[in-house]
């Protein structure tokens, strides 16, 4: 069972395809974790990240390990715990400009695949192309939603004294940057089930996409 969760910031991705894979028995993936993983290490190594060509040229030279454990999700770059590093603003103030890169992407995407295809017992993939094109024959797509203040106003919440109103912009620039970008934009997919979260809790957006899963697998 492979379940593609995609959508932009702070519709409760992560944290949503964290818990639904707990309570399932799934391996879990954040494919975001990845780039700003690959991300992170360009920032350390000097790399110019708005150089495509220098990105490029990068692009293969970090390895990269995802753990799949929704209660533990680590990730590691050339073997060092970056967990807590690639949550930094610098970081995500740049991650847009790396994972445009198609380099980049290709890389990543494959690393994606090779983890979604060893996951024995099914997993939870969730990210912003992954119904579109990392994961086209996914069992289950779904598209999270959210309006703009919504988004804005838990991505403070996580970020404690955060403005929200320059989140918001912050989250409108990452939206357009991700929709416009040539290879594998943000996108729902034809055949993604929509799920909007704005009024909803995120017990209420775990509950809705549980009861999906669950119907998928029973073949409704």
């Amino acid at each position: 069972m492979i379940v593609a969760i995609d959508g932009p910031s702070g519709t409760g991705k992560s944290s949503t395809s964290k818990a639904v894979a707990a309570q399932l028995g799934l391996s879990y993936l954040d494919t975001g974790a990845q780039y700003r993983a690959i991300t992170w290490w360009m920032v350390n190594n000097g790399i110019d990240v708005d150089d495509p060509a220098a990105v490029a040229a990068a692009a293969g030279k970090p390895e990269i390990v995802s753990g799949t454990d929704p209660h533990h999700p680590a990730i590691t770059v050339d073997g060092v715990d970056v967990a807590g590093p690639i949550r930094t603003q610098e970081v995500t103030s740049r991650v847009s400009a790396v994972s445009a890169v198609p380099e980049v992407r290709a890389r990543i995407t494959e690393l994606q695949r090779s983890i979604a295809a060893s996951a024995v017992t099914g997993i939870v993939v969730e990210g912003r192309d992954i119904g579109t094109t990392v994961l086209p024959d996914a069992d289950l797509k779904i598209f999270l939603t959210a309006s703009a203040e919504a988004r804005a106003a838990r991505r403070s919440g996580e970020l404690k004294g955060a403005d929200v109103n320059a989140t918001r912009e912050a989250l409108i620039k990452r939206d357009a940057a991700d929709s416009s970008r040539k290879t594998s934009p943000l996108a729902k997919a034809d055949d993604a089930v929509e799920v909007d979260t704005t009024e909803l809790t995120l017990a209420q957006v775990i509950e809705c996409v549980v009861t999906l899963v669950e119907e998928k697998r029973a073949g409704k």
